[in-house]
């Protein structure tokens, strides 16, 4: 059997685990669905296969009205691969082409935009422009159909470079008009209440992150609630029915994300984003996707680690658990230089160090009032009021000069096992913080903390012995984090 023969199975049987790993269009109808659309299954001899969905719009289909496959959750693959691939494909979900064009890509990488252009087109069948354009063209229609935004606003938040193109893009990529995108909107309301009727930034922007199931929302919001930093996160409501509040710092000002923990039934978690600039939209939408780990494959996690002894129940008892990551990589680099392996004294020296360093908000929203020290701000700062030790206010002072000065870069594009390595070279970093900010702030899944003492807990209650590790590969962060829940 082939592979697109394979994948023509997985459409006939609607398998939702297949939607964001591939895309299929339809010759007669000229459209192009994600692998789980409900519609009648065309013949095989009218089908042909993209791996993404720049590349079905770049051979001329448009995006099912029906399945959306412009909402589908992010290919797993991206964040275990480390070529030049998956990391020019994270760097292009944060916005970087929209920033900097493809000349920063290419600069990110290492790489020639000619050489970054090629590959690209030769995997997957688009560049680094036509998948951002896809980028765009998705968020464009989120605006138009959960705000009342001019037209021309939108183009512009959505990092088009006129109306003109906006309106272009759109009738290619949905066969239809802004005006009717926007009047196709569904008349839904949400737990963070309606849809925004008023300008987008002020009322926020709801959305739904998608993801292939199951997801363990539980466990991922104990997770962050136990190592939430006062002023910049909290957890409010009862446990099952909770929300998340952060604040970010982003390209274009402060915002602020509100992430739901009761999954919605099609397999998403509730969203809204509060956004200075709706241009940081796409940003902040990734950043939390990472935070919440929600492009991972938990089927094909359960399918490797489920054929461990030792980890099998576990594996059964917690169906979906994720390995979260991190809103913003260098805030996550401080966490893990302050906490050393120990949550409580973590969060205790956090929630100090945004007191004395935190950058108050504009206006305060609940417990929310900060954002995290700048990198900058902390290099130059004495810290002596934080009362760490000499060595561990060292490492802290040596990480942010190094991330200041960009000899140490922590992008979603950045070279996983060479960071680790400039890591371990700092003063006071040892295997511990490097291999966690490697898992978190890189969003590594396959990240193994060996010398933690609840990961060695976990292994001895479950029966699991060091040498088994190599069979958890390349999903040992998701083995990590069921020992750590045992």
């Amino acid at each position: 059997m082939t592979i697109e023969d394979s994948r023509y199975e997985a459409v006939s049987s609607r398998d939702a685990r297949f939607d964001g790993v591939f895309f299929f269009a339809v010759s007669t109808t000229g459209i192009y669905c994600r692998p789980s659309c409900p519609a009648i299954t065309p013949k095989r001899r009218n089908v042909s296969f993209y791996r993404t969905a720049a590349a079905a719009q770049g051979a001329g289909f448009r995006a099912c009205r029906r399945c959306r496959p412009d909402a589908v959750p992010g290919s797993a693959e991206w964040n275990a691969r480390a070529d030049v691939v998956g990391r020019a494909m994270r760097l292009i979900g944060d916005g970087i082409v929209d920033r900097e064009g493809v000349a920063g890509l290419a600069h990110r990488l290492g790489y020639s935009a000619r050489q970054v252009q090629r590959q690209l087109n030769a995997e997957l069948g688009a560049g680094p422009i036509a998948l951002a354009r896809a980028q765009r063209g998705h968020t464009a229609r989120v605006l138009l159909q959960t705000t009342t935004m001019q037209a021309a606003e939108i183009a512009f938040a959505a990092g088009f470079a006129s109306v003109r193109q906006f309106n272009d893009t759109m009738r290619e990529i949905y066969a239809a008009t802004p005006s009717e995108l926007r009047s196709a909107r569904p008349g839904r309301t949400s737990r963070f209440g309606p849809v925004a009727q008023e300008n987008g930034a002020a009322a926020g922007v709801p959305l739904r992150l998608a993801y292939r199931g199951p997801y363990a929302s539980v466990e991922v919001f104990d997770y962050l609630g136990s190592r939430a930093i006062t002023g910049i996160e909290e957890i409010v409501g009862e446990r099952g029915s909770r929300i998340y509040r952060r604040t970010l710092r982003l390209p274009g000002g402060p915002g602020i994300a509100e992430v739901g923990e009761q999954p919605g039934a099609g397999g998403w978690l509730e969203c809204r984003l509060h956004l200075a600039d709706l241009r940081d939209l796409t940003t902040a939408t990734q950043r939390m996707r990472r935070l919440f780990d929600l492009d991972a494959d938990p089927c094909a996690v359960a399918e490797r680690l489920g054929t461990d002894p030792a980890l099998a129940p576990l594996v059964t008892a917690r169906p979906g658990l994720r390995a979260p990551g991190a809103a913003d990589p260098h805030e996550l680099a401080v966490r893990a230089a302050l906490g050393q392996q120990s949550v409580s004294a973590g969060r205790k020296l956090g929630d100090a160090l945004v007191a004395a360093y935190g950058e108050p908000l504009p206006e305060p929203s609940g417990g929310l009032t900060h954002l995290f020290p700048q990198t900058e701000r902390l290099a130059e700062a004495s810290l002596e009021e934080l009362g760490m030790p000499d060595a561990r206010r060292a490492a802290l002072r040596g990480l942010t000069a190094a991330l200041v000065d960009v000899s140490l870069v922590l992008d979603p594009g950045a070279d996983r096992a060479g960071t680790e390595r400039q890591l371990l070279a700092l003063p006071g970093i040892g295997p511990w913080t490097a291999g966690y900010i490697r898992m978190r702030a890189l969003g590594d899944p396959d990240v193994l903390l060996r010398d933690d003492a609840a990961v060695q807990a976990g292994m001895r209650r479950a029966g699991a012995v060091a040498q088994d590790a190599e069979g958890w590969r390349p999903w040992s962060s998701y083995a990590m984090h069921h020992f750590w829940n045992t």
